[in-house]
C-alpha cells in the first residue's frame, strides 16, 4: 500500500514538473555579465534558453549546494564517530590479548587468584 502512495507521489510531482516545463517555454536569454560590465570589460556572453529549464537548473543547482553544505558540516562527526570506531578496536584487541595471557591453560578462577596472590 505504501509502495502505491509513493508512486502516485512520485508520479503527481512529475505531472506538475510537466506541466511548469509547458507553461513556461518561452525563450530568454541568460547573460553571464550585466550588460554595463560586460560593456566595459569587453566581453559578454549569453545564451537563449527555455525558462523552465533556468527553474530547473537553479533548483538542481541549489539542492547540490546543500548537500555538499551538509556534508562539510557533518565532517567532525564523522571524525569522531571514526576515531571511536578505531578506539573501540584497539579495545578489543588489547582485551582479548589480556584474556589470552591471563587464561594460558589455566581455570579463570585459579588465574584471578594467582593474579591476586591469594593462590598458593
Amino acid at each position: 500500500m505504501i509502495r502505491y502512495l509513493k508512486y502516485a507521489f512520485l508520479a503527481l510531482v512529475a505531472l506538475g514538473l510537466v506541466v511548469l516545463a509547458l507553461a513556461n517555454r518561452a525563450p530568454m536569454t541568460l547573460e553571464l555579465l550585466p550588460e554595463g560590465l560586460a560593456v566595459w570589460i569587453g566581453w559578454s556572453y549569453a545564451i537563449e534558453m527555455p525558462v523552465f529549464l533556468v527553474i530547473f537548473g537553479g533548483v538542481i543547482m541549489g539542492l547540490l549546494i546543500g548537500f555538499v553544505w551538509e556534508w562539510l558540516r557533518e565532517h567532525r562527526h564523522r571524525a569522531d564517530a571514526s576515531r571511536q570506531r578505531r578506539d573501540k578496536q584497539r579495545l578489543e584487541r588489547e582485551v582479548q590479548g589480556l584474556k589470552g595471557r591471563v587464561n594460558e591453560g589455566k581455570d579463570d578462577v585459579l588465574a584471578l587468584l594467582e593474579d591476586t596472590g591469594t593462590a598458593r
